[in-house]
């Protein structure tokens, strides 16, 4: 029977519920579900949320040749992208990070326009309202801007998404029921929360696992336990627990999920696995029930082979290398030198240092350090994993976001050798909000 659509906007949604088997996750009396969101047609969890915000308003929208923008650098905007495009109009991509590369090319294959502020996350935190992203933000939501603005931190249709279709699969297809647990990745909470409300229309009891990046880590796409407060859309009382999971756990169960179960999903998907897998364990001790765990796979594995690539070279076939910030101990970072903004400027001014600017080239044109030099962490990675980037004869003050990256990279490059290397304390953030000067363009 011939299966033929209208358009690709019909493919969003109904995707599959895969068990793994329990050889794999190895919890006794436990089946255990992976929802595939990464079937939907551009790659991801997003592709509903997307659709569900922009299908309202994108026909009148693109008839008044407006724009559609969205403060994200990732799924959420590769999706937007794409629905723009079909519906003959562009999109902008707004954010403070864009710490992919493989999402930045894809963006501007799309024919994005990516508009790269300066600030601490590559979220929005509504806290922090003085940052450039909340007060972009602020502006997008007064009328009459000219922009067809998504808004997926505070629109409630991005949860609806969810209540709509996400959840209502999962019960379809376990025959009517609910699973015991159900664990999600927290981002902008909006498939967390959506889901959650269905699954307790079902059954009330049911345990609903938020799981966020571990303290200053990275796992794209998920908040860390410090910044899951600032989304939006996040309830504390959607979940029984929150629990973190660091990158090194992200990619482990990402590779089991690849290598053993065929699923090819990305290190969101890897964390919600190690999550959803902890947690059964967990239950099953405390008693021998049998149980029933669901966990989503957001997206797709192909989109970040560079960071697994800068974490995990072992997986491609490269040794480990020592010149890699991921091998930074709490000793090393003891020993990095940092200056305050005050102490950064007279440094500058008496010792002429090189300045390093590890943001990406469109935060950096935005605003940098007068004289810096813009090399983007990935590339600077590249450098390092190669031997010392710098000649010991002179200085160098590493400057990021907010000051953690640089000083795990100072750390690094004095544990090999650099005899002067320090970084600026609280970042380019902190370098504006002391009012110190900026520099705008390219260098």
């Amino acid at each position: 029977m011939p299966v033929r659509y209208d358009s690709v906007l019909d493919l969003i949604g109904d995707t599959p519920l895969v068990r793994i088997d329990p050889r794999v996750h190895g919890v006794a009396d436990t089946e255990l579900y992976a929802k595939l969101e990464m079937c939907n047609p551009f790659g991801s969890v997003k592709d509903r949320t997307a659709w569900n915000m922009a299908s309202p308003e994108i026909r009148s929208a693109a008839a008044r040749g407006h724009q559609v923008v969205e403060l994200s650098s990732g799924n959420t905007a590769k999706a937007l992208a794409i629905i723009a495009a079909v519906h003959g109009t562009t999109f902008k991509s707004v954010t403070n990070r864009m710490r992919i590369p493989e999402v930045r090319d894809m963006l501007l294959l799309l024919g994005a326009e990516i508009e790269e502020l300066p600030g601490q996350s590559e979220c929005l935190d509504p806290a922090e309202t003085e940052e450039p992203l909340a007060r972009f933000h602020r502006a997008l939501v007064e009328s009459g801007t000219g922009y067809l603005h998504t808004d997926q931190y505070f629109n409630p249709r991005n949860a609806q998404a969810h209540i709509d279709g996400t959840g209502e699969e999962i019960v379809r297809d376990l025959d009517g029921r609910c699973p015991d647990l159900f664990a999600a990745c927290v981002g902008t909470a909006g498939s967390s929360a959506g889901v959650a409300t269905v699954l307790r229309r079902v059954d009330p009891g049911v345990e609903v696992l938020g799981l966020v990046a571990d303290k200053s880590d990275f796992i794209p796409g998920i908040r860390t336990i410090d910044e899951v407060s600032e989304v939006g859309l996040f309830r504390p009382e959607t979940y029984h627990r929150i629990e973190s999971v660091t990158a090194a756990e992200a990619i482990d169960g990402m590779v089991t999920l690849i290598r053993r179960c065929g699923i090819l999903g990305g290190p969101t998907a890897g964390a919600a696995y190690v999550g959803a897998v902890r947690r059964l364990r967990a239950l099953a001790k405390r008693s021998p029930a049998r149980r029933t765990g669901v966990f989503i796979v957001c997206d797709r594995v192909e989109g970040y082979l560079g960071y697994i690539r800068q974490r995990r070279p072992d997986l491609f076939g490269r040794p480990p290398t020592a010149a890699s910030v991921e091998t930074v101990t709490t000793a090393d970072l003891a020993g990095a030198r940092t200056l305050d903004v005050g102490a950064a400027r007279s440094w500058i001014t008496a010792a002429g240092p090189l300045v390093v600017d590890l943001r990406g080239s469109f935060a950096f044109a935005a605003g940098h350090i007068p004289g810096s030099v813009n090399l983007p962490e990935e590339i600077f990675a590249d450098l390092v994993r190669g031997g010392m980037p710098f000649g010991s004869e002179r200085p160098v003050l590493l400057a990021c976001p907010v000051g953690e990256r640089s000083a795990r990279y100072s750390a690094l490059l004095t544990r090999l050798g650099h005899p002067d290397i320090r970084s600026l304390d609280g970042g380019i953030v902190a370098w504006r909000d002391a009012g110190a000067p900026l520099a705008r363009g390219s260098r």
